[in-house]
């Protein structure tokens, strides 16, 4: 397989996981941003929507994985490491279901934290802006709710937090694969 099929991979593989969380909301109507986890979504025995939810995990993550491994690390090492890494948990959470008590809230927790160091690394390995931004958005998302500086569900930071990530990995994805993203619209990796 080409370097460029793999890149494009860390786009879809940032992708597919939203697009089956928003299939597994709409067949849960019980579900509450106020109220609930993501992973919620994911209970095996309490949620109809629990095959969609870990189905969609499961392959952004090995989509993510390969991407990871192929395109980023080869370019980036930490941010490769720490990007597979983080979607090796990713897969964990949809493997590990709620059912599983505290071995899913450990595999969460760690899924998270290595989110946050991913960026971390990536925003300093490749110098981007994006990736230092998306590092202090999800960090703040996290401290804010732990502070309870809003109401809501865990749902909420989890979505922050996840989704300011996706933004540099899809920025990558597609500047490695060779698509070109005006200058302006973002000025730095």
């Amino acid at each position: 397989m080409s370097s460029r099929v793999y890149s494009y991979m860390g786009a879809l593989g940032a992708l597919i996981p939203w697009l089956f969380i928003g299939a597994a909301i709409g067949c849960s109507p019980w579900f509450s941003w106020e109220r609930n986890a993501l992973s919620d979504l994911g209970h095996s025995l309490r949620s109809e929507a629990a095959p969609i939810y870990n189905f969609g995990l499961a392959l952004g993550g090995a989509l993510l994985l390969l991407y990871a491994l192929n395109s980023l690390l080869p370019r980036a090492r930490f941010s490769g490491l720490s990007v597979a890494m983080t979607v090796f948990l990713l897969q964990l959470v949809a493997v590990f279901d709620e059912v599983y008590g505290r071995l899913h809230t450990l595999v969460s927790t760690l899924f998270f934290v290595m989110l946050l160091a991913a960026s971390l690394a990536y925003a300093v390995e490749r110098k981007s802006k994006l990736a230092l931004v998306s590092f202090l958005v999800g960090s703040l998302a996290w401290v804010l709710y732990w502070a309870r500086a809003y109401s809501a569900g865990v749902a909420v930071p989890e979505t922050i937090s996840v989704l300011s990530a996706s933004a540099w990995i899809v920025k990558d994805s597609l500047t490695s694969a060779g698509y070109a993203i005006p200058r302006d619209a973002v000025s730095n990796t």
